[in-house]
């Protein structure tokens, strides 16, 4: 289950339509307690997909018969999540997931998303039809690395 606040919400959303039709990409800074993740912070982060990155997953990206590009990938460059967790942990925070858009297309996550997914995280997911943020839901890997639906419970302040 993934505790969120509004705010939080309607930050993710803003991001999406800010970068349409390019996904975004962000990370959920907060708290871990058993299968409950409470979101504290929404950090969001530069898309980093460039062809350099798109070669490095050129074996798993096999799957989509077109090109890869920031409309349809995102990726956040590795000194920037080692900065992140390094910036959480000095605050007591953890990285309890990452969210990304979906420029017109379902907020079902893709097989690539699958792939690079860790089974620790939440993984919200926004969909944005012709730059507007229209549906948002969280997901997370079963044993299985599958997806399944997240529980998301809104929060007030």
């Amino acid at each position: 289950m993934l505790k969120i606040q509004n705010y939080h919400l309607q930050s993710i959303q803003v991001h999406a339509e800010s970068t349409y039709p390019e996904e975004c990409c962000g990370l959920l800074l907060g708290k871990l307690s058993g299968d409950v993740k409470t979101l504290i912070e929404v950090l969001p982060i530069k898309n980093a997909w460039d062809n350099q990155v798109a070669e490095g997953f050129s074996e798993i990206d096999a799957l989509g018969q077109q090109p890869s590009s920031k409309g349809s990938r995102f990726s956040i460059a590795p000194a920037v999540m080692l900065k992140a967790q390094k910036d959480a942990r000095d605050r007591n925070l953890d990285i309890i997931g990452i969210y990304h858009s979906h420029p017109d297309h379902p907020a079902i996550p893709s097989e690539f998303d699958r792939l690079i997914a860790w089974q620790q995280y939440s993984y919200i997911i926004v969909s944005v039809q012709q730059g507007k943020a229209c549906d948002l839901k969280s997901w997370v890997l079963n044993e299985e690395h599958q997806f399944q639906p997240e529980e998301m419970i809104t929060i007030r302040a």
